[in-house]
Formats: C-alpha cells, structure tokens, sequence
C-alpha cells in the first residue's frame, strides 16, 4: 500500500512533534513543513499544498485553524486540526461544515483520548458519578495566545464528556490570571443530568508536572496517570472484600497512536477518534467555562472595590 502525503503547516514546538512521528511512520510520507516564519519550514504558504499531498496536520495559532482548516478541506486534503479546533463557535462550526462539504475527514488533536490508560478504561467505565482531575504544568512561553482552559483543561472536558456520553447542566468555574494575560489556573465543577459531578483542576504556573484522574463509580474506583501511562481498578464486592486490580495497559507515545487513528479515518477504515462534533462539544463547555470564570471575576473585584477582607480586621468588623 502507498503512503499517504501528508504535510505539518506550523513547525512551532508541537508541531516539530508532529513533524517527527510522521517520519517515523510506515504508513505516511512527510511532503512539506509549512510555517509563516522564513527559513524555518520548507514554504510559507500552506495554500500551495493543494494537489500535492493527501492529509495534513495543522499546528498553527489557534485563531487561524479554521482559515487554514477550511481551505485545506475545500481543496479535497483531509484534516488533523491541533486543540481547540477554533477560538469560537462559529470558525468550530464551519469547519466541521467545510469537511461535510467536501467528503473530507476532520480530526481534532485531543491527545489524551489516544493515551493507552484512558483507552484502558473506556472498556470498565458503567457509570460514573464522580470525578477529580488534576493538570498541572511549569510555566513554559507557548499557547499563551489562549487560557489555561483551553490550553490543558479541554483535554479533561473531552474525556469527561465521552465518559459520561452527556453535556453538563451546571457549570462553576473560577480562575485567574498569574503570570500571563490569560487564566493561567482554574477550578472547575460540571455537574450532570445523571447527578455525576466532575471537579477539574488546571494550572499551567505549576512547580510540578501532574496529570492524573480519579473516576468514582457504583462499588469501584478508578485512578489513572495519564504521564505514567497506568492506573488501578478499586472493587468491592458484595461480601465487601477489596480487590485491586492494575489495569492492562501496553504504554505508547499517544502522538504516534493518534497519527495512526487519523490514518485509519483518512484510509476509511475507522471515524476519527476525535470528530469535528465532538470537538465542538468541548469547546462550547470551555468557553462556557470562560464565562463563568470572568462573572466570578466580576464578584471578586466588586469585593475588592468595596474593601472588604483586606486583613485580620475584616475577620472581626
């Protein structure tokens, strides 16, 4: 079987990754790197792939994903779109529109769903009823161009949501701004038709890496670490006897196993793992996320405005 031509527009740091794990592949062959800086891709201008390549992976600032994703689809390339597939509603939707358009497949890069432990639990989750996620990151100077919500936490939103197969009634949120113009921590509680409650936690000021989830279910519990790759089942029984029981896992870099997921869809063989709809789910929560952090925002400042627990005095006044 030939390999299918495939290029990288954006050749920042996520994008060399991805630039990496194609040329490492049997099953696709790297045509070009795009990237608007001179010198630092093989061209400039992505809309000169059109006819010289099958697929292509977009790594590029999320405000331009749609521009790009679109035209990419229109002229008949399949897509593998980074998170967030676009900044709002309307570019999400016209970019799933330009893929239905052109019989085109259209991915969204939500890695963790490609990590061997969340796959490993996708076969021993019944009901869940409640969830703590942790995400937590040094500061590096990269996807500063959008809040720490959409930046990390939309990977937990989308695994939340495909676990639970429904949209969250409630949502709080409160975040705030540490060391760049945008959220860069934020506490988060969706609570859901079914009465399961997901409490997220992401920080991209951290002095420690974590990524980890803890899922509640009827007589059991379930801890992953996306980082490790591992995790454990908890049961009780009825004769209240606890089993622990590691869960089966064969570790793998998630970026190669989700090129090979996008190859599939491209070949026609599987959807995507990620589609264009369920994207679209995510980024619609987030940014309900974002309005929920700046209207708690708003009530804090009001507080600050009025003087109030501005030292011990506030405690006994």
């Amino acid at each position: 079987m030939s390999r299918i031509r495939m290029a990288v527009v954006g050749a920042g740091a996520f994008g060399q990754n991805h630039v990496r794990v194609i040329r490492e592949s049997q099953r696709a062959e790297l045509v070009e790197v795009v990237d608007s800086i001179p010198g630092r891709a093989d061209s400039t201008d992505w809309r000169g792939l059109a006819g010289r390549v099958d697929a292509a992976v977009i790594a590029t600032p999320t405000v331009t994903h749609s521009e790009i994703g679109c035209g990419l689809l229109d002229a008949g390339i399949h897509v593998l779109v980074e998170k967030p597939m676009a900044h709002d509603l309307g570019t999400a939707q016209a970019l799933i529109a330009a893929a239905e358009s052109a019989g085109r497949v259209l991915a969204v890069g939500h890695l963790e769903r490609c990590n061997p432990a969340v796959q490993a639990i996708r076969g021993i989750v019944t009901l869940p009823l409640f969830f703590e996620i942790h995400r937590m990151n040094l500061f590096a100077p990269r996807s500063l161009d959008v809040d720490v919500v959409l930046d990390l936490m939309i990977h937990d939103i989308d695994i939340v949501l495909a676990l639970t197969a429904s949209r969250p009634s409630e949502v709080r949120a409160a975040g705030i701004r540490i060391l760049s113009g945008k959220v860069d921590i934020a506490n988060v509680r969706l609570a859901f038709p079914g009465g399961c409650v997901a409490n997220l936690t992401a920080s991209r000021v951290s002095t420690e890496k974590v990524r980890k989830l803890r899922l509640f279910q009827p007589h059991q519990y379930i801890s992953v670490d996306y980082a490790r790759q591992d995790g454990v089942a908890i049961s009780v029984n009825e004769a209240r006897q606890v089993n622990f029981q590691p869960l089966k896992i064969t570790k793998r870099e998630p970026l190669a196993a989700q090129l090979d997921s996008f190859l599939d869809a491209v070949e026609g063989r599987a959807a995507p793992l990620v589609s264009g709809v369920e994207a679209l789910a995510a980024l619609s929560v987030s940014l309900d996320i974002l309005d929920k952090i700046e209207e708690h925002a708003a009530i804090v400042n009001q507080t600050l405005a009025q003087g109030y627990g501005t030292g011990p005095s506030a405690v006994t006044n």
